[in-house]
């Protein structure tokens, strides 16, 4: 009877080893990289402002007209001036875009390039607890399978 019952509990150790393992890669994993997505995603918003903020400051010092290449599709370039380069159309989200004169343009890029600074911090933060959660699953099933801690020189980060 010992050794049935002995069989028994290593099956259901077994099985809710397996559980543990499919929580780690399933959910936790995966929400992980959603998040570590949605902060890489941010980051590309917050560049394009800063990229926006840099061209808008250097109209500011040029007092001749803007000359550019304005792209009309499928990489077919026609050069243009633009006379007046005091007010610009500034995309706000949504698929919204505001004309703005340059001076409320660039407090617009400074409101909003540390809102999105915030929100990144709060991603960092959700992700490192992803990353506990991870560890701190890891450790329980290293305890229900009775092995050993690994020793620090061969931890490696889980991502």
């Amino acid at each position: 009877m010992s050794v049935d019952a002995n069989a028994n509990a290593n099956a259901n150790l077994d099985q809710k080893v397996l559980q543990y393992e499919i929580f780690i890669n399933e959910v936790l994993r995966s929400d992980l990289q959603k998040v570590l997505q949605q902060r890489d995603s941010v980051y590309e918003k917050i560049s394009q402002y800063l990229q926006l903020k840099n061209s808008i400051q250097r109209l500011q010092d040029a007092t001749s007209h803007l000359k550019t290449d304005v792209d009309l599709g499928c990489n077919f370039f026609v050069q243009a001036e633009v006379e007046d380069s005091s007010r610009i159309f500034v995309a706000v989200g949504y698929g919204f875009f505001v004309e703005m004169n340059q001076d409320e343009a660039l407090r617009f890029i400074d409101k909003k390039t540390s809102q999105l600074t915030a929100f990144t911090e709060q991603l960092s933060r959700d992700s490192a607890e992803i990353k506990a959660n991870i560890r701190m699953v890891m450790e329980g099933l290293r305890e229900l399978q009775g092995l050993s801690d690994l020793p620090e020189s061969r931890r490696r980060d889980v991502f």
